[in-house]
């Protein structure tokens, strides 16, 4: 898990029902900027690439380049991008980027409704496929600008409840799902589009576990938008 997350997207409402987990999701609390055209969430679950987890060594925050890094140039860091669309009632101070305010109604992890104010610890922006996931599933292997590019990626982000959130550690879909059970059909095809776009492998457990959430919500679309997969060139990570 890691605490704190972003990018610009405009906000769609998220339909799910309160019985469990059989709406479909277009946009909205993950961060997708339109709506998915490339088959079933369920159909690309399947599609991803099968491996064993690799060893965690040499993984740090580092690795995917400065917390927050503005990569799509708006001159507003991602972690306010992402308070800003997945808020309501949004203020700010000192301009148009440092979110101070908002609600996050509801929370999509727990379902609570949850005040945000800066500088306290309420809300975190997660990455909805934890950077440590990805390292051991993929993201070693690769160039500095392209880890850059997942960790600031609105398609890999949702502000949430920081408390519940803490609980994932850098699980995937076989060991944490959120405990709101009407989002993770959109939650999980929300990993399924960012392991997509970004060729992350999988875990057997982990896939099933993908394949058993999405058999509940069948015509569930993926989701699709975001940023590039390489960040600008002058962004650096260690």
């Amino acid at each position: 898990m890691t605490l704190l997350k972003g990018g610009t997207v405009t906000a769609v409402a998220v339909l799910v029902t309160v019985t469990g987990c059989t709406a479909e999701q277009t946009g909205g609390a993950l961060g997708p900027e339109k709506t998915g055209h490339g088959g079933a969430a369920a159909t690309a679950a399947g599609s991803l690439t099968v491996k064993g987890r690799a060893p965690k060594t040499g993984y740090s925050r580092a690795r995917f380049g400065t917390a927050w890094a503005d990569t799509d140039s708006n001159s507003c860091d991602t972690r306010d991008d992402i308070l800003k669309r997945d808020l309501k009632e949004v203020k700010f101070t000192g301009g148009t980027c440092k979110v101070s305010y908002g609600l996050l109604e509801p929370d999509p992890y727990s379902g609570k409704e949850i005040t945000y104010r800066r500088g306290r610890s309420q809300v975190d922006i997660d990455h909805v496929v934890a950077l440590s996931d990805a390292w051991q599933k993929g993201a070693k292997y690769w160039d500095p600008g392209k880890r850059i590019a997942l960790a600031n990626d609105p398609l890999n982000l949702v502000a949430v409840d920081a408390s519940t959130n803490r609980g994932k550690g850098d699980g995937d879909a076989a060991t944490w799902l959120p405990p709101n059970k009407a989002y993770r059909c959109p939650y999980v095809a929300a990993q399924v589009a960012v392991k997509k776009k970004y060729g992350l492998w999988v875990t057997a457990a982990e896939q099933a576990a993908m394949k058993k959430v999405l058999a509940t919500c069948p015509k569930q679309k993926l989701p699709t938008g975001g940023n590039p997969t390489e960040a600008p060139a002058r962004f650096r990570a260690r």
